[in-house]
């Protein structure tokens, strides 16, 4: 069992309150007094009591994390990142997966363990501003990714549209003329994949190409059989594409592994992109070129908020804290295009 304040207060022969008083970070100490304490503290390895402390303040010290899918290498990377910033905070984080479905991210926005967590940052796919103006739950909330505008709550992303068409541009000053694009989604609510295909389109018009229907096939999914399964439709056509941007890795991974098989040369004959900069693109033969969220910066950026939320809702009430528009921030955070083997070589048109 651990050391308590009372032994702490024994060892440095003053009260328990002052002893409270150092732990908590009060000024009112004399120097002197902390010294003693500070002391006592290191030759007893004395743990606060987190538990203890989050109760009195009203609080779990636990929070949740919603994502879309739990073994996509994207929001695997990103919850690493928000656990670490969440446990510099002394917080546990509960990891809830929703599969993109309408109805459970609903459920996570009207309540996900009200009792237990003191905040939920939440990467939706499907629910927009009219789900989020309906929210009764008064959890404090922070989002992440897809695009929500003028939405109520703090929301952490990137310009998915402007990295689009600089990954697009890229293709285009390497001399490639025909690009086709594996990611294009039907579903009106895929802000993320309508985004980037508008980035891909006006990289197109700023350069005088034209938009071809037939390079830019539709997926309901973005796993590496969705993207090994379109670049063999693309492969097929009378004049296949010579660069191919996907709207993630795991679409260029699959895309890469049937360009190979179909005896290609990567980026010889056909150039191959990505996005989000996931780990096996650093491993894959060839490398792989992609858009690189700082996913480190994202988590952090979203902890940060929810922790101000938190404490909102401590001060002014949790309804107040949460339904306030006034205040909700809109944070771009930032990226950059790693240019790797997979377009590294001599274009062809």
């Amino acid at each position: 069992m651990g050391a308590s304040l009372k032994d702490v207060a024994a060892r440095a022969g003053v009260s328990v309150k002052t002893v409270s008083n150092v732990v908590n970070g009060y000024t009112y100490v004399a120097p002197q007094t902390r010294e003693k304490v500070e002391k006592a503290l290191a030759e007893l390895d004395y743990r606060p009591n987190l538990s203890a402390r989050n109760l009195r303040r009203g609080r779990t010290g636990v929070i949740a994390l919603a994502l879309p899918e739990l073994d996509a290498p994207y929001f695997a990377e990103l919850s690493r990142f928000v656990i670490e910033a969440a446990a510099e905070r002394g917080w546990t984080v509960l990891i809830d997966q929703t599969d993109g479905l309408a109805d459970r991210e609903r459920q996570v926005l009207q309540g996900i363990r009200e009792q237990l967590i003191d905040g939920l940052i939440f990467s939706p796919i499907t629910v927009g501003r009219e789900e989020l103006a309906a929210r009764t739950d008064n959890t404090p909330l922070v989002l992440l990714g897809e695009r929500i505008l003028d939405g109520p709550t703090h929301h952490v992303a990137i310009d998915n549209q402007r990295a689009a068409r600089e990954m697009t541009e890229h293709l285009i000053s390497l001399g490639h003329t025909r690009i086709a694009a594996i990611g294009a989604q039907d579903n009106p609510s895929a802000n993320t994949a309508h985004l980037r295909l508008a980035g891909y389109r006006q990289a197109l018009e700023a350069a005088g190409l034209p938009y071809d229907e037939r390079l830019v096939p539709a997926t309901g999914a973005y796993h590496r059989a969705d993207g090994a399964a379109l670049m063999r439709r693309l492969l097929e056509l009378d004049e296949p594409p010579r660069a191919v941007f996907c709207f993630n890795d795991l679409l260029a991974l699959g895309a890469l592994r049937t360009a190979l098989a179909a005896g290609l040369r990567v980026p010889q004959d056909v150039a191959v992109a990505g996005f989000d900069d996931i780990e096996d693109g650093r491993y894959s033969t060839p490398t792989l070129t992609t858009v690189s969220p700082d996913k480190e910066r994202i988590a952090r950026t979203a902890v940060e908020l929810l922790d101000a939320r938190i404490g909102g809702a401590a001060r002014a009430g949790r309804r107040a804290a949460q339904t306030g528009a006034p205040g909700a921030t809109e944070v771009e955070a930032d990226y950059r295009l790693v240019v790797r083997e997979s377009t590294a070589g001599a274009a062809r048109a």
